[in-house]
């Protein structure tokens, strides 16, 4: 079978784009679109270097609240985008723990702190830890583990039913990914605006009810994942029992903020009408 909402990327004003569903045992719901093509993910990125980051963490390599980043903060603080850290310089702007600021720095300073603890450069690790036992073969990082990463469809199908069903990580360790850290922090949502509360587990954005959110009307408040700049996004709705990726070559815009919920919510009203089981 394959959920035929997905036709709908189609219709998007981008050159090129694919897209695909998936269940936590691996069942592939579907793709459309070149899905063994590679597209560069921009923050797509992040999920899958937090992932790194657990790894290290059940390793024994880092702990989650030992110091790392600007003083006062810690690994959970840079992964919760609450280190204070600037967008996109290594500059603090507020106190660790204070204010949801959304830091491609944070995650390049996470980075650097793996690869000390681990004395293995992250993009390394994250082929070692996460990609290479998933069979992520297509999917590389190619600079800053906030948004250089570079992947599939099919890749990032099996990372999503890794994180429904993790067997990289105890399940507890991502069942605290996807709670949310520092409850009550505001702060903005980057192309949608100030949010409060701002959501975040670590290296997921948690739905909850933001509005407005690049994810549908109908995705669940426990909804998680991310978008990136490149036009892409990977959202994971327990509440759906799947996850749903898209790629595109066109920066995020206008179109994606008109596009993408009208899709996300074609595709959950399709997933409701199909038995959780499929074989």
């Amino acid at each position: 079978m394959s959920l035929k909402s997905l036709a709908l990327i189609e219709n998007w004003p981008v050159p090129a784009a694919a897209a695909g569903a998936v269940r936590a045992d691996g069942t592939v719901l579907g793709v459309h679109g070149p899905a063994g093509r590679r597209f560069p993910l921009a923050s797509v990125t992040k999920p899958l270097a937090a992932y790194a980051a657990l790894v290290a963490y059940e390793e024994g390599a880092i702990e989650l609240d030992e110091p790392a980043g600007p003083p006062g903060a810690t690994v959970r603080h840079l992964l919760a985008h609450t280190s204070g850290l600037a967008f996109d310089e290594h500059r603090v702007t507020a106190p660790p723990g204070e204010r949801r600021l959304y830091s491609n720095a944070g995650f390049e300073q996470l980075g650097e702190h793996i690869a000390k603890a681990t004395e293995i450069p992250f993009a390394e690790y994250l082929r070692q830890a996460v990609l290479e036992p998933l069979g992520m073969t297509s999917t590389t990082l190619e600079g800053s583990p906030a948004k250089d990463g570079v992947s599939t469809v099919e890749d990032l199908l099996r990372f999503a039913a890794e994180v429904q069903a993790p067997r990289l990580l105890d399940p507890r360790t991502v069942a605290d990914a996807m709670t949310v850290q520092y409850p009550g922090t505001k702060g903005v949502l980057p192309g949608y605006g100030h949010q409060n509360p701002n959501d975040w587990g670590l290296g997921f954005e948690i739905r909850d009810g933001k509005s407005p959110h690049w994810t549908g009307a109908s995705s669940s408040p426990r909804a998680f994942g991310h978008f990136g700049q490149s036009g892409t996004f990977l959202w994971i709705d327990p509440g759906a029992g799947a996850a749903c990726v898209a790629l595109t070559d066109r920066a995020f815009g206008p179109w994606a903020t008109e596009a993408w919920p009208a899709f996300t919510d074609a595709v959950l009203a399709e997933l409701r009408g199909l038995p959780q089981d499929i074989p």
